[in-house]
């Protein structure tokens, strides 16, 4: 290995470190503001999916947030108890699990309407910027999934 290789081998020149810090903050940040919702950051996730889509299965679910069904149900019943979606199996093939929302799982997405803006604020960034590193992100996922 040579000298120009080991000069890469610091961690405040990882990709992967910045990613995750960066993250890890931004998640951090979306936490306080699902804490009066009572939604952790992966059921919000959800939760803008089915803001999306009222009614889809879990399979449908889980490839739209990568997730497996493994992940995706313990999350789901989580929600289904605090009554914000409903989980059927479907008629068809009782395999699959249908999701639906619920009045008040539609009615939270008023509550949950500043989150965006609240975020954006909080980044003290120009729009332009963060559309550029999401474009980055959404473009860095592509590649590497295609490995």
């Amino acid at each position: 290995m040579s000298a120009d290789n080991e000069d890469y081998l610091v961690l405040e020149k990882q990709l992967c470190f910045s990613l995750y810090s960066a993250s890890h903050r931004l998640v951090r940040s979306y936490r306080l503001l699902l804490e009066p919702l009572d939604l952790t950051y992966p059921q919000y996730l959800a939760m803008l999916v089915l803001w999306q889509q009222p009614q889809l299965n879990v399979k449908e679910l889980g490839e739209q947030l990568y997730l497996d069904s493994g992940t995706l149900t313990p999350l789901l019943k989580r929600l289904e108890t605090k009554g914000l979606v409903s989980r059927t199996r479907s008629q068809q093939d009782e395999r699959v699990v249908q999701i639906s929302l619920t009045a008040q799982g539609k009615a939270l997405k008023a509550q949950a309407s500043h989150i965006p803006m609240t975020i954006f604020q909080q980044s003290g960034l120009p729009l332009e910027q963060l559309l550029e590193l999401k474009q980055s992100c959404d473009l860095l996922f592509k590649q590497l999934e295609a490995l």
